[in-house]
């Protein structure tokens, strides 16, 4: 697939009717020539929008008006090309805890959990939030998240966890300005209740701070999971997070972690982990497929805001 494909292919699947800001980017994006050939300059894993458009917004940038935006890149490109190759998309939107909750609440208690690509491990908190599956509430914490859940009955109970800890090559820190201020670009920019949201759950994290440990998903992660404590159950999970890793190590992690004891949930699009016989998708935006021990169970948006049970 080429850049400008790449480009229109996000503006249809993840931003139309989410983000009509970046959606009107993207697709100017995928017309301008001359930003497209200095977007080839760069490594293929650092092309992608939400890159582009976080590095952007982080520096200062316009993101409302396609022309300005265009202007902002075409004068600044050596520092955002600098930005984009350093940074990675860690998007930690503690928002996918609500599609992961009632995989957690079902697993035999209590857990130490284990996230691969934790980011700043907001995710690493899902007994700390409360949750809101339309009129159905679990839990008295902030912030509320929001899931429109069909087709299972929502948990009643949140995860007992006993044991947090992530695994990420560039792991954030909540309790560091510049860290936070790049959580802050990568969330779009119509999404004020994410913002908040974002905020809320790092003043959970910098009060009770998670084990994050800089290393690779593959070579590092068995001696991470051996300091779980005995007596709990280990859950290794990520979401969002394969499609930054080339297709040979998305393979030797799937067989790394099959080996290790306990439970594995994916929440990863279908094309970066694929099964077989999944139904269909119930649109045509993107859909992560959220899966335990490789038995896919459901369909959910990247932010946590939908899920369509199916297992």
């Amino acid at each position: 697939m080429t850049i400008a494909a790449d480009y229109v292919d996000f503006a249809v699947r993840e931003l139309r009717g989410v983000s009509p800001t970046y959606e009107r980017l993207a697709l100017a994006v995928s017309r301008d020539d001359e930003l497209l050939a200095r977007l080839g300059e760069l490594p293929p894993g650092k092309r992608q929008p939400n890159l582009l458009f976080g590095v952007v917004r982080l520096l200062g940038g316009p993101v409302d008006d396609p022309a300005a935006f265009r202007g902002f890149a075409v004068a600044n490109w050596p520092a955002i090309a600098a930005e984009m190759c350093v940074r990675a998309t860690q998007t930690n939107e503690a928002g996918r805890c609500a599609v992961l909750l009632p995989v957690l609440a079902a697993l035999p208690q209590p857990l130490a959990l284990l996230e691969v690509g934790a980011s700043a491990g907001l995710c690493l908190y899902p007994d700390r939030y409360a949750y809101r599956y339309g009129d159905h509430r679990v839990g008295s914490g902030t912030p509320v998240l929001d899931c429109a859940a069909t087709g299972l009955m929502p948990p009643t109970r949140l995860p007992r966890v006993v044991w947090r800890a992530g695994l990420d090559l560039n792991p954030l820190d909540v309790t560091d300005p510049a860290d936070v201020a790049w959580l802050d670009a990568l969330v779009w920019p119509e999404h004020s209740h994410r913002r908040e949201r974002l905020r809320a759950a790092a003043r959970i994290a910098a009060a009770d701070p998670p084990l994050l440990v800089r290393g690779d998903l593959v070579d590092d992660l068995p001696a991470l999971a051996a300091r779980a404590p005995a007596g709990a159950t280990l859950v290794v999970f990520h979401t969002s997070v394969l499609y930054q890793v080339p297709r040979a190590r998305r393979d030797a992690f799937v067989d790394v972690v099959r080996e290790l004891p306990g439970h594995w949930i994916s929440n990863e699009a279908p094309e970066v982990l694929p099964y077989d016989g999944l139904p269909e998708p119930p649109s045509e935006a993107l859909h992560n497929v959220l899966a335990l021990d490789g038995r896919p169970l459901a369909w959910s948006r990247g932010h946590g805001q939908s899920m369509v049970w199916f297992g």
